[in-house]
């Protein structure tokens, strides 16, 4: 009997021993669970903002920080695996709603109904010209013309690029582009007219066919004026505009919801469209949203292939032994609902602080 009460001692003994642990291993773990919940709060605060609507979201720092809002998924997950291990339920459920209603925000990104955006050519089978109703897209902001003129031409030219849409060039890059032989592949050119408004320099169109029709000068916008050129492709005119508004900067702050408000009015107007460009905003932006409406669709939204980030490129630190990779994605192809863009990708161009985004246009896409 003596040894049977001793091991129901040890029992105790080893039970209380075990429970001292886990409290200790819970006290040592709490300040953890504290700054995560900390970065959870911030979470639901940065979602909170994406909500503000339009007009009120180009507040202060707000389009910034909302910018950001789709690596708030990665923070969310990190979030509940450490809560799961810890055994941590309040923060794990929290986690788990925050990250089901950033899925429901950016559902698009991960899949898509369109089966057109699937079924396209292949880019080496595509051919300058109107002929059909596939066209091979680019757009790039070439940061003050400082881009390489050598690799765009390059690119145009390996990715059978029909329509080429460029921000913040001026006279001497185009003189440059045009030396290192745009015109043999791309002949004609609809660029705005200078003004006091340019944001970084002048958006230009270029084209493998003939315009049907084109303006410098799209509609009125404080920013950058919109060149735009309509190409007839197979039994549609697509009308084509380079597009650049201001960035959300403090000093930019009300021109930023000007300029994509401006944008937003090509709704009403009956021709259809392609508009491509550096357009300062993200899907998460409200006044980009709403540019958009019932008629235009983004195309990296619809196109259920992930993200296509293009800002910033060709940027180091330390010396240029650590490379900061495209953060945000606020370069776009947006176009009428009734075409298709689809095979999108990203190139890197040196001297740009933009990725290309190219992408491929089916002008019959329902």
């Amino acid at each position: 009997m003596d040894d049977i009460q001793q091991l129901y001692d040890q029992v105790d003994t080893d039970q209380d021993l075990y429970g001292d642990w886990k409290r200790e291993d819970s006290l040592r773990a709490r300040p953890l669970f504290v700054v995560l919940w900390l970065v959870t709060l911030a979470v639901i605060g940065i979602m909170v903002l994406r909500m503000t609507p339009n007009g009120l979201d180009g507040k202060k720092y707000i389009p910034v920080v909302v910018a950001f809002v789709p690596w708030l998924a990665m923070v969310s997950a990190v979030t509940l695996l450490c809560a799961l291990f810890g055994r941590r339920r309040g923060l794990a459920v929290v986690c788990v709603l925050c990250l089901m209603i950033q899925l429901c925000w950016h559902w698009g990104y991960v899949w898509t109904s369109d089966e057109n955006t699937h079924n396209l050519p292949a880019v080496s089978s595509l051919t300058g010209g109107s002929a059909d109703r596939y066209a091979r897209v680019m757009t790039l902001n070439t940061k003050n013309g400082l881009a390489d003129v050598g690799e765009i031409v390059r690119v145009v030219r390996e990715e059978h690029v029909e329509v080429l849409a460029l921000q913040e060039t001026n006279a001497g890059f185009l003189q440059r582009l045009s030396a290192a032989g745009i015109a043999d592949v791309l002949p004609y050119e609809v660029a705005a007219q200078p003004s006091g408004n340019d944001n970084g320099g002048m958006n230009v169109l270029f084209s493998a066919a003939k315009p049907v029709s084109s303006t410098t000068n799209l509609i009125e916008i404080e920013a950058s004026s919109i060149p735009s050129a309509c190409v007839r492709m197979a039994h549609r005119t697509v009308c084509f505009g380079s597009v650049h508004p201001f960035s959300p900067r403090p000093k930019n702050q009300g021109l930023w919801n000007s300029g994509l408000d401006s944008i937003a009015k090509l709704q009403s107007n009956a021709r259809l469209f392609v508009l491509m460009g550096d357009f300062n905003s993200t899907w998460d932006h409200a006044s980009f949203r709403f540019l958009l409406g019932s008629r235009f669709v983004d195309s990296g939204e619809q196109n259920g292939s992930w993200f296509h980030m293009t800002y910033p490129s060709n940027v180091t630190l330390f010396g240029g032994k650590v490379k900061v990779p495209p953060l945000v994605e606020i370069d776009h192809i947006v176009h009428d609902k009734s075409v298709a863009v689809g095979d999108l990708e990203t190139v890197t161009i040196n001297g740009s602080d933009h990725r290309a985004l190219l992408g491929t246009l089916d002008a019959e896409g329902e």
